[in-house]
């Protein structure tokens, strides 16, 4: 049976942020601070396979050739030493 619990002394800027993000997700504040818990106490473990199908379904929605692998390269070196 899920706890309940009371939240005292929340600074107003983290809970603006909270409605804000709450508002984002569709939640209510409530459900943002669950998810945010969730997110934050029991991280869900992926195998490097999911990682790679999430990089391929990414890869996969974006345009054909929309970037060429030297413009790419060329981004990741601008700025560094």
């Amino acid at each position: 049976m899920p706890t309940t619990i009371t939240l005292k002394g929340i600074p107003d800027d983290v809970y603006d942020r909270l409605k804000l993000s709450a508002e984002a997700n569709r939640r209510s504040v409530n459900s943002e601070v669950i998810a945010c818990l969730e997110t934050l106490l029991l991280p869900k473990k992926t195998t490097a396979l999911q990682h790679l199908a999430a990089i391929q379904a990414l890869r996969a929605r974006l345009p054909k050739d929309a970037f060429k692998h030297e413009d790419i390269d060329r981004l990741k070196r601008e700025g560094r030493p």
